[in-house]
């Protein structure tokens, strides 16, 4: 059963950083591409960067700069680092195999606000 459980976000004022978690399970974590998301209220689910099996990364052009994305592969384990934070970034942050279809997890809640 594949699941995703992600973690470490909060409430940070602009300009802060956090870090998210995510740990992944259920399938061979090393052969996929991962893939950050976030939707904000009232707004579709968007891709916020997506990390390749070997290791290429390819940030969305909004947190391209500000925004790292990273894995690891011995713990199924997969990271964003965001830094620079703005109010626009303020959404519930999901992780998930890239095109495939599996169930979405909890998410985390960022919140960017003075």
């Amino acid at each position: 059963q594949v699941q995703y459980v992600e973690s470490g976000g909060g409430l940070v004022q602009p300009g802060g950083s956090l870090r998210l978690s995510c740990a992944a399970s259920g399938f061979t974590f090393r052969l996929y591409e991962m893939t950050w998301y976030r939707q904000a209220p009232g707004r579709e689910r968007e891709r916020v960067a997506s990390i390749s099996a070997g290791g290429a990364t390819n940030p969305a052009d909004s947190v391209k700069g500000r925004f790292t994305i990273s894995r690891d592969n011995a713990k199924n384990m997969m990271y964003l680092q965001m830094n620079s934070l703005k109010p626009e970034d303020t959404a519930v942050y999901y992780c998930r195999r890239s095109n495939v279809r599996d169930s979405w997890g909890q998410g985390t809640q960022v919140t960017v606000s003075s």
